[in-house]
């Protein structure tokens, strides 16, 4: 029999066994990835064929996760569409799919390859994590078969999907994710038929884990952070920048702000798309990030960030009520923001308070530049309303931006330069959510980390 001091004793070593495996902080990798594309995705070929492409941007991946490892990273993640390209149609891709089983299985693909069919990118995966103590997150593409018994099934007899997967520091496949909200133009693949929330535990936090154009939807994205407490979002992308709004370092910082997690975002690197932007976010400020429309070569981020960031949440609607009362008199104008019409009110002065409204959305602005430049203008402007081109999804919008030129009609233009200074500003709006980004992107695409605030108001 154990006595009672020697089971007190075993308790007290328990315990500071699980406090000694905890990590308060860890350091996160991302790499956007240079993709080597196939010549002529559209045609179909062999598995080999398809598995030699996969194994070049395997082998430049490769070199990046050995890199991290080697800079102490606990976990790194690679961008989607990252092993094998774009382009493709249903049939193209098929050479290119795996089945990758459910997790639950518990499966390390690099010291049992063949238990699930012939697997080689899951193998390589999974070594090159084990084999590098590393958390690896990649997307592949998943392969199941189905039949008329499903009245879903597709018409070729399988389902095919754009999927994330995990694999922990041994090589184990710790988690999978198909591609809840399809982008245009990926018709080679299937939506499943209710979002995957999908989560896994560390000793470094909490994760969960979604991809590109998921980020606009309130499932899966939101759903992780306000029912699971995930303290670390993994995001895989293939993201082409959109500005203003919609620039990948612009809106995933942003994000990561306003759902008060860290967020790792990958991006593919393929300037003729317009696709870069890769970043390490942390609640409060971004801590990595990379912006590239010139050069060809990928880019390793490493950074390091605390396990469970959580902070309290904002009340934007508290603290638009408390703001000074705006001036009157200026005249809005209507102009185009990526294809929806802004209400606008100009920036008339070298400081003032302006407030302008488009159905239940009022934004309000306070500002004071150094000078008021006559070669640029400013507008303050509001959109409340659906968006339909490129997906259907609901916005509100509160802006400050440069107009292009100096007609108004040109506000809301891409415009990548400004040299106007704010000596402050401070904007905020009667949002119908709680769900709100703040983003500030500078002149030449650049972030502003720690030189603004989000302020938090209670009712």
């Amino acid at each position: 029999m154990i006595t009672s001091p020697l089971l007190a004793y075993v308790a007290i070593l328990f315990l500071c066994v699980l406090k000694a495996s905890s990590l308060d902080t860890f350091i996160a990798a991302v790499y956007e990835h240079a993709v080597i594309l196939p010549d002529a995705p559209l045609t179909p070929v062999s598995h080999e064929e398809a598995l030699m492409l996969m194994n070049r941007n395997l082998d430049l991946l490769e070199g990046a996760v050995t890199s991290a490892a080697k800079q102490g990273a606990h976990i790194i993640v690679t961008p989607e569409d990252g092993v094998y390209g774009f382009f493709f149609s249903r049939e193209s891709i098929y050479s290119y799919l795996e089945d990758i089983p459910d997790p639950h299985v518990n499966w390390i693909p690099c010291t049992n390859p063949s238990r699930f069919g012939h697997t080689p990118v899951q193998k390589r995966l999974s070594c090159l994590a084990r084999d590098n103590s590393i958390y690896i997150v990649a997307n592949i593409g998943d392969k199941k078969p189905c039949n008329a018994s499903d009245p879903d099934c597709p018409h070729d007899g399988r389902y095919q999907y754009n999927t994330d997967v995990v694999f922990d520091s041994e090589g184990r496949l710790v988690a999978r994710y198909h591609k809840q909200n399809l982008f245009l133009g990926e018709d080679q693949f299937d939506a499943p038929k209710e979002p995957e929330i999908v989560t896994f535990d560390t000793t470094f936090g909490r994760f969960g884990i979604f991809t590109c154009f998921d980020i606009l939807f309130h499932d899966p994205a939101v759903t992780l952070v306000k029912d699971f407490q995930v303290d670390t979002i993994l995001f895989p992308t293939a993201w082409m920048n959109v500005l203003p709004h919609l620039t990948a370092i612009e809106f995933h910082s942003a994000w990561a702000m306003g759902m008060r997690v860290n967020f790792l975002a990958a991006n593919i690197h393929f300037p003729l798309r317009k696709m870069t932007g890769s970043g390490i976010y942390a609640p409060d400020s971004p801590r990595a990030f990379h912006y590239d429309m010139k050069t060809k070569e990928g880019k390793l981020l490493l950074s390091q960030l605390d396990s469970h960031p959580h902070r309290p949440a904002v009340n934007w609607t508290s603290y638009a009520s408390g703001l000074p009362a705006p001036l009157v008199g200026n005249q809005e104008f209507k102009s185009i923001v990526f294809f929806d019409e802004f209400t606008f009110l100009e920036l008339k002065g070298v400081a003032g308070n302006y407030t302008v409204c488009q159905k239940d959305l009022c934004c309000q602005l306070s500002y004071r530049m150094l000078e008021k430049r006559e070669d640029e203008v400013y507008a303050l402007g509001a959109f409340d309303g659906l968006h339909t081109v490129e997906g259907s999804y609901y916005l509100q919008i509160c802006t400050l931006l440069k107009c292009k030129t100096m007609d108004l009609h040109s506000c809301g233009d891409s415009v990548e330069t400004a040299s106007t200074r704010f000596e402050m500003f401070s904007l905020s709006g009667t949002f119908g959510t709680q769900y709100v980004f703040p983003e500030v992107l500078l002149s030449d695409i650049q972030l502003a980390p720690g030189e603004f605030q989000v302020r938090l108001f209670f009712a």
